[in-house]
């Protein structure tokens, strides 16, 4: 652990998460193409993917920088970080559709659901929830079939720079041996992130091929597309 992330305080992670359900319209899955495959979700902060895909016959695996804190810390964390969200949320609705969540008030009883499945399955299986940071993952080469990363890279681009955003791409190609997806490909301001067009270009030798690709979901205006990368 460097002595970065050794001064990390709970206080600078926001442990918020998205259910099993919105992971499959993000990424466009179906149970048939995920049963049986090895799939990594990086960084999957409070989300309930690992929990259920579990259940339905994938092996999933978990892996955030918040997982060095216990279950019951998150799970407090997390209970504060949503207050907090929805207060915030008050103030940009206009900025989302409002189609897969009908409200606010829906969109908590999400956010809360995938929160309590998240830390419930955790506390169960803890060995499923590897602590760990992007660019360098604690995981061998080509050890995944596929690799998730939900709300995280592109969506920073203000905070992570340039080299962050490659760096991270060729480590979750490296710990895969089948296909990455990103959603969404854009920033927080809800434009496509800066950073795309390059990073397509720089990872070009690395893979077999890229695809930008519609998505079955929209909250964020604009956000309705991932990155596929064929490794």
């Amino acid at each position: 652990m460097s002595l970065a992330e050794k001064k990390l305080g709970i206080d600078r992670v926001v442990f918020i998460g998205r259910t099993f359900e919105e992971y499959r319209a993000m990424f466009n899955l179906n149970e048939k193409y995920l049963k049986g495959k090895k799939v990594l979700d990086c960084a999957s902060g409070a989300c309930s993917f690992t929990a259920h895909a579990l259940q339905q016959g994938t092996e999933a695996t978990s892996c955030d920088i918040a997982y060095k804190f216990t279950a019951e810390e998150l799970e407090k964390k997390g209970s504060l970080d949503l207050i907090h969200m929805m207060n915030q949320m008050q103030h940009v609705q206009e900025q989302y559709v409002w189609k897969y969540f009908s409200s606010i008030d829906d969109l908590t009883e999400h956010r809360k659901r995938a929160l309590k499945d998240c830390i419930a399955h955790m506390k169960k299986n803890p060995e499923a929830y590897q602590y760990g940071a992007l660019p360098n993952l604690p995981f061998q080469k080509n050890e995944f079939d596929l690799t998730l990363c939900a709300n995280f890279l592109f969506m920073y681009s203000d905070r992570l720079d340039y080299t962050f955003h490659l760096e991270a791409l060729k480590e979750l190609i490296r710990v895969t041996k089948e296909e990455v997806r990103l959603f969404p490909l854009t920033n927080l301001s809800g434009k496509t992130s800066t950073y795309l067009r390059q990073l397509l270009e720089e990872i070009a030798p690395l893979v077999k091929g890229t695809e930008i690709a519609d998505v079955p979901y929209e909250f964020q205006k604009g956000a309705n597309q991932m990155l596929k990368i064929y490794v």
